[in-house]
């Protein structure tokens, strides 16, 4: 049995009004999110969904030639497996743990079942998806019109706010799949963020040093994202 205390640290989980969390609680299990793993594949049938805790995934769209760029990015404000909910039961993308941690997972059925119910939680999904998909939509624009080292301050925003420190384990290998570039494009842009005081990277650790450094140097894209899930998702119980 999952404690609220525990389930708290996901904000989806947190706003769920009494009577939802009181069925939810039996069913919800916790699960380890090691670095890597990866919770579904592009085209699967989803058998959980995910509600991250500690823990970030990427949302990643894989070419047939095995190239991948990010779509979006999810941690403890959000869930993977909107697909389910949606129609689809499936999707063209692959969710892969860029961050570990823990989160929670129920099975799909349950699921299916809650949000038929077409009740709280049906509508905070549904706010939940509007979230994601304007994420999605900006981070396609953004990798058409902006330059890389802006891209990169829009990932590390973004990842800082689904974390409870400043530091990032992460390789530029890692990053350059994410944001679908050349590691030597991910290196040049982190040496530049680096000599401007902004972050601190060794050995696979990015320490954000300037905050607001970052979101100066950033384009709008992260505000516009940030705004959208702040109005969406306020901190308030489901109605």
């Amino acid at each position: 049995m999952v404690a609220f205390s525990e389930a708290r640290s996901n904000r989806l989980l947190a706003v769920l009004p009494d009577a939802e969390w009181a069925r939810w609680q039996e069913q919800l299990e916790m699960v380890e999110m090691p670095l890597g793993q990866v919770l579904y594949e592009s085209g699967a049938t989803l058998h959980h969904v995910y509600f991250p805790a500690t823990a970030i995934v990427s949302l990643l769209y894989v070419m047939e030639n095995g190239a991948s760029a990010e779509i979006a990015v999810v941690g403890n404000e959000g869930m993977i497996g909107v697909a389910l909910f949606m129609g689809g039961e499936s999707t063209p993308s692959r969710a892969v743990v860029q961050s570990a941690g823990y989160g929670f997972r129920l099975r799909a059925r349950l699921m299916l079942e809650e949000f038929n119910r077409a009740g709280p939680v049906m509508h905070l999904l549904l706010r939940y998806t509007q979230a994601l998909i304007t994420q999605m939509a900006q981070t396609a624009a953004c990798n058409r019109h902006h330059s890389l080292d802006q891209q990169l301050c829009r990932w590390l925003l973004l990842s800082m706010d689904r974390l409870s420190g400043s530091q990032l384990t992460m390789t530029q290998e890692l990053i350059a799949n994410m944001l679908g570039v050349r590691r030597e494009g991910v290196t040049e842009a982190a040496l530049k963020l680096q000599k401007a005081g902004l972050i601190r990277y060794a050995r696979g650790h990015i320490n954000v040093l300037d905050r607001p450094g970052l979101e100066a140097r950033t384009c709008e894209c992260y505000a516009v994202v940030k705004r959208e899930y702040d109005r969406l998702l306020p901190d308030q119980v489901a109605t």
